[in-house]
């Protein structure tokens, strides 16, 4: 039986990795003063943030139904008998529902994973299907570990400036004033599902320092009984300078003594986060099914 992996690039999986993947990946749409743009597509990082820091308006928006559709259509066209399409967290946007009612006409050949992540650990998802896809699991018990696995995975996110979150209706322009004058940094996770404030922190260092804290604290009580080999570090940011990523990488590889990846953030979530934001993620690896 032959199965295909998709997801969205809210995993942070651009066009390109994902056709030396073997994957097929929806573009999320992203709309600059009123002309909408597709990640990956017709939008570079360079040129995004060239728009986000230059003030013009962007929203983001979940893909159409009629993209999905097409999308399953030619891939089942191309001979294969399984679909395991896996979104972004049903807890951040409602286009994983869209894409569970919608796969209820195909009879089962599309099974949309309910992973509750998004960004690196969302990728990690991707890259456990794809190897389970090549030991011959199949799709319903590839599609059943992912949902079992879902909230095995931790997140936390700083911002470097309240703007965004304050166009984005998360703070009020008050709250967001106050912050910029005291230097506040949130620190936000995400802990399977919603988007949550953790802490407040003067300056970027100190966030830094608590996110690390945070995964430590991760590390000894919820992922205790986890082996290490089915535990993965990762760094994210948005429009990181190369030096900036080094030093986020380093620093937490001194902390954990381990590999750390990174990855940017996706353009939808550097929406609502703006530049300079930086990521710490935990995940706790599928165990393959027998």
């Amino acid at each position: 039986m032959r199965i295909a992996v998709m997801t969205d690039s809210n995993s942070g999986i651009t066009q390109t990795e994902a056709d030396s993947l073997g994957i097929f990946l929806v573009p999320m749409p992203i709309i600059i003063d009123g002309e909408t743009f597709y990640e990956g597509v017709n939008l570079t990082q360079d040129y995004f943030y060239s728009c986000l820091t230059g003030g013009k308006e962007i929203t983001t928006s979940q893909p159409s139904p009629g993209v999905l559709l097409e999308q399953w259509d030619r891939i089942l066209s191309l001979g294969y008998d399984r679909i395991l399409y896996i979104p972004m967290s049903s807890g951040l946007s409602q286009s994983c529902a869209t894409a569970i009612s919608l796969s209820k006409d195909y009879e089962g050949k599309v099974l949309v994973a309910d992973n509750h992540r998004i960004s690196v650990p969302q990728k990690i998802s991707v890259l456990e299907a794809i190897r389970m896809v090549e030991k011959g699991i199949p799709a319903e018990k590839i599609h059943k570990s992912l949902e079992d696995n879902s909230f095995h995975s931790s997140i936390y996110v700083a911002v470097d400036t309240l703007e965004y979150l304050k166009k984005g209706g998360r703070i009020t322009p008050a709250a967001a004033a106050l912050g910029t004058i005291l230097n506040l940094k949130p620190v936000l996770t995400i802990q399977g599902s919603r988007l949550d404030a953790f802490a407040k922190v003067r300056g970027i260092k100190k966030a830094r320092q608590k996110m690390a804290e945070a995964l430590a604290d991760d590390l000894n009580t919820r992922f205790s009984q986890i082996p290490k080999e089915r535990l993965r570090l990762d760094a994210a940011g948005s429009g990181l300078s190369k030096e900036e990523i080094q030093e986020l990488t380093d620093f937490m590889e001194q902390k954990f003594k381990m590999e750390v990846h990174y990855d940017p953030l996706s353009l939808c979530i550097g929406t609502h986060t703006g530049p300079g934001a930086v990521g710490m993620a935990l995940s706790v690896l599928a165990e393959v099914p027998k």
